[in-house]
Order: C-alpha cells, then structure tokens, then sequence
C-alpha cells in the first residue's frame, strides 16, 4: 500500500478536466471514483464531465482550429512540439509507469513496455508533418490541377482502459501532426495518465485548445461526444457493441468514424511448428495484460498430432504463473480492472464447462497475499472447446484460453474465419510457402508468423469485419486524420 500512496501523491496534473488550456472543475460538480484494482481501494475523485463540459471543450478545439495557431504552424516546427511532448513522456517514464499500474493494475514490466511505445509513437509521427503534401495532377485541359491534404477538424477521441497512455497517443499523435484539434475522452477506470499527458503538451507548447481531456463515462460524456455537432470525426477504440452505437450516433450526421473494435483471435499451431517456441507464444498471446487485449490469442487451434505434446509445455508455463503485486517487477499477471470485469470474466468460464469444455487449469479467483480485496483471476486453459461454443465466440478480456483441434490446413483456416471478428491472427509453422498462404486466407487485419503480438507505430494495425475499419498507426493513420482537397486553375 505505500507503493500505491507514494504513486497517487506523485501525479502532477489535477483529477479535474482540461479544457482551453486551463484546468477546471465540472460544470455540474460530478464526480467519480477511480480505484486500484489489486485492492479495490479508491485513488481519487475525479470530474466528470457533463453535455456542458463536452460543448465547452469543442468550442475550445474550434477556436483553436480558427486561430490556425497550430494548423497554420510550420510543418517542421509543429513536428518538433510532438518530439517535445515524446522527450517530456521519455524523462518521466517511470512515474507514468507506476501511474498506469495504479489506475489499472497491470505488472510493472508490461506498464514500462507501454510507455516506450508511447515515446515511440510520438516520435514517429513527429516525423510526419513536413511529409503531408498533396500532389498535382495532369487532367484535360489547359488546366493546373492539384490537391491539398488539410486536417479534418475537431477531433473526438475516445480511448479503452486497457493501454490509456499509449491508446490515448495512437490517436492524439497523428491527430496532432495532421493539424487537427482534439477532445479526448479516456475510460473512466483509467483516467490518470491522460490528464499527465495534456499537463505535458502543454508545456511542450501546444497551443490552448489543441488537445482538450474530459474524463468521464461513455453513456454521458462519450455519447455527448459522439453526438456534437462540432466535432468532424470520431476516432473509438472500444467493444464491438458498443462501436455500433458509436457509429449509428455518427451516422445521424453524417461524420467519418474509425472504429477499433473487439477480437477474438486465432492461435494457430501447425504440427510442424516449433512447439516451444509456440507454448511460448501461446502463453504470451493470452496473459499479457491478463487477456485484457483487443488482439488477445484467445483462441488456440493446434492440429490434433500435436495437441498433447503443445499442451504440457503451455501447462508448465501456466501453472508457473502466479498473480501478485503489481508494482512489483518479477510479477507477470496482474489483476483484472474491475470488480465487473471479473465477475464478466468467471461468468465466461463457467459456462465454457457447462458448455463442454474440459477444464484443465485455472477458473476461479486466487488467494494473493496482501491483496484480498483485488480483482483476481486464475490463469485459465479450457481444452476440448466447441468452435461454436459461447467462449469461443464471444471475447471475454480475460486470462481465459481456448483450445480447439483441427486435421489439415482447409479446417485451421475454417475455423480461424469462424467468428464474427476480424482483428489478428497468429500462425506457427516451419512450412514458409503454408505460413504466407494462411496468413492470406485467415481475415484478420494483423497477421503474425511465428510470433505474436509485436507492433510499431510505423505499421498499419486495424480489423475487419466486426472487429472494425480504419487503420491506426503508420502512413494509414494520416488518411484518418486529413481529407483531400483538389484545386483546379485555368491557365487559358
């Protein structure tokens, strides 16, 4: 606990809303508690914000975007203040480290992998801004033609609780180095680094109602963000159910959305593949984060001759998984963020066994010394699992692995496509002419071969199907975040 006491006094923005580029309360005095999962202790109370505070914070972005004092700033200078604010999160990395262990439980070791990527993705589209340009175009006619690549606007951006910090960059980053402004709305359960980010592009410079962050929830201050009509576009990460709402929202006006939605994803296993090296990867794919990740492996489809052999070497590394504290740095599995999210995820598990899944480990809430009061959940490996079963159909955000078999390539690919998701998919094989023609056949946006989970802000990541559209991260990004304006001059 004086870990968790020596974090909270450490933070260095207020618990209250930025707004124009000044701190303040909300406008109707709401508030809500933001607590540590590992204990279920409050951290502290926290604005939320109202329709009041949504309008004001996007009459600030739209001031802002009518001054063009951050549109209108040299490319060159205007990717500099984006480098400010990665060396800013650099120098305090460890600080903001602990913060996100705080406010989402999360081990120590992942919150540091975290805020490197963070830095990363700044720094790569701080990069960006000299490198948006249009081009011309030779049409009929004595006619010069040729397009502008301009920001779309206000920018309504609205984060998970899973990965604040660097969620909040993969959008405010290109969003900024576009010339855009934003409001940014992170998760109630995990508010805290988004409100240390705004304190720090401030003092890299970023001009007063550029980045605006109104904590609160998605069915008041989300969905009032959704619906306002000063804002151009919506960017979402969140669950499948409730980016249609999102989207229907946007659709009453008519604004362009991105949407990053839920996954249920495939972990497949051929019998050639190195079958350690895929224990390993299984392992990762499913507790990093304690499942709590859009592109969790929660679905390990292994070929029957294999399946013994793979399943005692990922029993010897899930049996050797054991939660703990958090801020301690050996530990590997934290709790789950909330009391809902575990007693969601224990839901899950049991119905997997009525379901006819053969339970070989885990299902149940852990004894952690020292922490009774957290948000536990076994390590838990459910084999046998129908490919129409709830648990493996539906995604869970959780420790929870399922294990299915199949006989040949033609059923692996069947069963990877089978389910309404879209988002990644690993595939482990020695056979690099199979790996390419699997990765082509399974509909997923991500692919890893041999691997899985890596990612960098240079590539591409996004789903399909019901998993979303849109990409976030790389050159893909910058189309979400500009439009195309074309210019015709007569020359006769």
């Amino acid at each position: 606990m004086a870990a968790t006491t020596e974090v909270a006094a450490g933070r260095r923005a207020p618990a209250r809303l930025f707004v124009g580029g000044s701190w303040r309360d909300a406008a109707d005095g709401h508030v809500f508690v933001t607590e540590h999962p590992a204990t279920g202790e409050p951290i502290d109370r926290v604005a939320r914000a109202g329709l009041l505070d949504v309008d004001a914070a996007v009459t600030a972005a739209r001031a802002a975007l009518a001054s063009r004092a951050w549109s209108g700033m040299e490319a060159l200078d205007r990717g500099a203040l984006l480098w400010r604010i990665a060396d800013a999160v650099e120098a305090d990395a460890e600080r903001l480290a602990r913060l996100e262990v705080l406010d989402t439980g999360k081990p120590l070791k992942e919150a540091r992998i975290d805020l490197d990527a963070t830095v990363d993705t700044f720094r790569y589209f701080a990069g960006w801004p000299a490198r948006i340009h249009g081009a011309t175009i030779p049409v009929r006619g004595s006619v010069f033609n040729y397009t502008l690549k301009e920001p779309v606007g206000v920018i309504g951006a609205i984060v998970p609780w899973n990965f604040p910090l660097l969620q909040a960059a993969w959008k405010v980053a290109p969003a900024l180095a576009c010339g855009n402004a934003v409001v940014l709305k992170p998760a109630e359960q995990s508010p805290l680094t988004a409100l240390e980010l705004a304190h720090m592009a401030a003092g890299a410079g970023v001009p007063p109602g550029v980045l605006n962050v109104l904590p609160g929830d998605g069915e008041t201050t989300g969905a009032a963000l959704v619906r306002h009509p000063g804002v151009d576009a919506v960017a979402f990460t969140g669950s499948t159910a409730v980016g249609r709402i999102v989207m229907s929202e946007a659709a009453a006006r008519t604004a362009p959305i991105s949407l990053e939605l839920g996954g249920k994803s495939p972990n497949i296993v051929f019998e050639d593949a190195d079958l350690r090296a895929a224990a390993r990867g299984a392992y990762n794919a499913i507790f990093y984060n304690a499942g709590q990740c859009c592109t969790a492996g929660s679905r390990l489809l292994v070929q029957e001759s294999v399946h013994e052999a793979l399943l005692e070497l990922l029993l010897v590394r899930a049996r050797a998984l054991v939660p703990g504290d958090p801020f301690d740095p050996r530990t590997r599995l934290g709790p789950l963020v909330s009391a809902a999210q575990q007693s969601r995820v224990l839901r899950y598990a049991e119905r997997a066994s009525a379901e006819g899944g053969r339970l070989l480990l885990g299902g149940g809430v852990p004894r952690v010394d020292g922490f009774p009061g957290g948000y536990w959940m076994e390590p838990t490996l459910i084999d046998g699992v129908h490919p129409d079963a709830t648990i493996a159909q539906e995604e869970v955000f959780g420790p929870v692995l399922s294990i299915l078999t199949f006989r040949d390539e033609a059923e692996a690919i069947e069963l990877a496509n089978r389910t309404i998701y879209g988002l990644a998919a690993g595939i482990w094989t020695r056979d690099g002419q199979r790996a390419h023609r699997v990765a082509r056949a399974v509909r997923a946006g991500t692919v890893w071969i041999n691997m899985y989970n890596p990612l960098d802000p240079a590539s591409p990541f996004g789903g399909v199907k019901q998993s979303g559209f849109g990409r976030e991260l790389g050159a893909d990004a910058i189309g979400l975040y500009t439009q195309v304006k074309s210019v015709w001059y007569a020359l006769g």
